[in-house]
């Protein structure tokens, strides 16, 4: 919830009596909990989409398929990226997943070359599309991917869920010494995962990346050989949001029965 910070404390007294003494008992529940790394951590940038439209000066949307160059962005996704398939309503930026006509559209947008981050954490509140052939993400690219290309660039995927695999949440890094795989990657199981809003993040130091569902460790990666091939997490990277459809990682089939459906983004926020 906006404003609500990174803490939330409910003090419940409870009061008890007898004839010599009266006790009370102050229980303090912490929820919300940030982690203790984060404790001295300063927001330095939000999105908390409550303007009318998406604020340009820190997002670029990606339109296309990414022809003629990746035509299906080299993971054969098969959706066509506009500006059409978003709204902002109730501070959510909302990205709609539809079949038109013998098409499917999305929204893609990123912060490159306006909003780049090195370190800290870097969290988004999102609720989750569901259905066979979705693939909601937020992820981060190094900024000096034009030079560098991937996956030397490296790639921080956050967020990746993919519909046809239920209530499975997948955080994953790819590097030059994985050739791209997603060797360094973690499938996590959460039963709820589906139902309402949930935190994903990172906590990004020099020499490790911890990643979170809520409030859950659910992946470390701290390479003992930390070299450009194995850790190209030392320089800036861009954020991102998308609905991908389809593709080698979404799967092949879509189910187009469920369209449309609509990936909601409550913030995304960075603390260093």
């Amino acid at each position: 919830m906006k404003g609500e910070g990174q803490f939330r404390l409910a003090f419940f007294i409870l009061a008890i009596k007898n004839d010599t003494m009266k006790k009370v008992i102050v229980l303090i529940m912490l929820t919300g909990f940030c982690f203790a790394q984060n404790v001295n951590r300063k927001l330095i940038w939000e999105e908390n989409f409550n303007k009318k439209k998406i604020n340009e000066s820190f997002w670029n949307f990606e339109l296309g398929d990414g022809c003629p160059n990746l035509c299906g962005y080299g993971n054969n996704e098969r959706q066509v990226y506009t500006k059409n398939n978003h709204e902002i309503k109730d501070g959510n930026l909302i990205i709609e997943a539809r079949k038109e006509g013998d098409k499917y559209t999305s929204t893609k947008i990123t912060t490159k070359g306006k909003k780049e981050f090195l370190y800290g954490r870097i969290e988004a509140r999102a609720k989750l599309p569901v259905g066979h052939g979705l693939w909601p993400a937020f992820w981060m690219l190094g900024a000096n991917i034009d030079e560098v290309k991937w996956p030397k660039t490296g790639e921080i995927d956050i967020l990746e869920y993919i519909g046809r695999d239920p209530h499975m949440v997948y955080t994953t890094l790819h590097t030059q010494d994985s050739h791209g795989n997603t060797i360094n990657t973690k499938r996590t199981e959460f039963p709820t995962i589906e139902e309402g809003y949930h935190v994903y993040a990172i906590e990004w130091n020099k020499d490790k990346i911890d990643f979170f569902v809520d409030t859950t460790l659910v992946y470390t990666f701290n390479p003992e050989i930390k070299n450009e091939d194995t850790w190209p997490f030392n320089k800036p990277f861009y954020i991102i949001v998308n609905l991908a459809i389809g593709g080698n990682f979404g799967g092949p089939a879509v189910d187009d029965s469920i369209l449309p459906q609509k990936y909601y983004v409550d913030y995304v926020r960075v603390y260093q």
